[in-house]
């Protein structure tokens, strides 16, 4: 990656003027953020107003998915991800990501941890199953399986299967994890489990959680951004703020209607 002298490095993520296509449809419009190391940053809004499609530009995962083009500058660490000479695989080892359906591999619980480690590095058998513990005892989820790593994942619950996908990121250490609505196909039991982990998680990760829970963003993150739509502008950043402010009282008038359930 190269380096930017005009960005700062102390943050993680640093989004300029973001605006993002599929195809001919724009999907975002000018989105500016700063997200800090260390911290847990939830995006909320009302449905197709570009939140998802943010964070998938934020690690360019979009680009395996579809036609997705990218206009401004992200830079991650004070380098431009978007530069020519970007190791993509790199990239997204250091930008790790959790979808919104549990998506574990057709394979045994450890497989699926040691999946992306086999990928990037050869390590012994012995260091192998060091980082598979480490990062399944990092998911909350060692304690359950430790005596069935064999056992094909697809035979765990719903929110097993997530946290061992959060397992599976966290192995190949990443430094920033992005969540694209990690809870919303679960049951209340296990959304709190991810939440616990989250919280547990931020003393070491930066972490970006999209989310249509309101309560959940208020109940886990340190800054909320609010993005929303209307007839002029497609997909816009309204506000960004510590999010005891956006909940107790938010500068735009829209953050306030929708955080206050008056639409969306």
């Amino acid at each position: 990656m190269t380096s930017d002298l005009h960005v700062q490095p102390e943050l993680a993520l640093s989004a300029q003027n973001i605006d993002v296509f599929y195809g001919d449809r724009k999907a975002l419009s000018s989105v500016t953020m700063e997200i800090h190391p260390g911290q847990v940053t939830a995006i909320i809004g009302p449905s197709g107003c570009g939140k998802s499609t943010f964070i998938k530009a934020l690690n360019r995962v979009g680009e395996l998915e579809s036609e997705m083009r990218v206009k401004g500058q992200i830079h991650f660490f004070g380098q431009d991800i978007y530069s020519p000479r970007v190791n993509l695989n790199r990239l997204r080892r250091q930008i790790g990501m959790v979808f919104q359906k549990p998506n574990p591999f057709p394979m045994s619980i450890y497989d699926n941890v040691a999946y992306g480690v086999r990928v990037f590095s050869r390590v012994s058998r012995s260091l192998l199953d060091e980082i598979v513990e480490s990062a399944l005892a990092d998911a909350a989820l060692w304690d359950e399986v430790k005596d069935n790593l064999k056992k094909p994942a697809l035979s765990l619950s719903g929110g097993q299967q997530q946290r061992l996908c959060i397992a599976r990121a966290l192995a190949v250490k990443p430094r920033v994890l992005l969540m694209d609505e990690p809870c919303s196909a679960l049951d209340p039991i296990a959304t709190m489990k991810i939440e616990e982990l989250i919280h547990s998680l931020r003393q070491e990760f930066t972490i970006v959680i999209v989310t249509h829970n309101m309560q959940q963003a208020a109940r886990i993150s340190d800054r909320t951004a609010f993005f929303s739509t209307d007839e002029s502008r497609i997909g816009q950043l309204i506000e960004i703020d510590d999010t005891q402010k956006i909940f107790s009282g938010a500068t735009n008038s829209r953050t306030r209607d929708y955080v206050e359930g008056r639409f969306g």
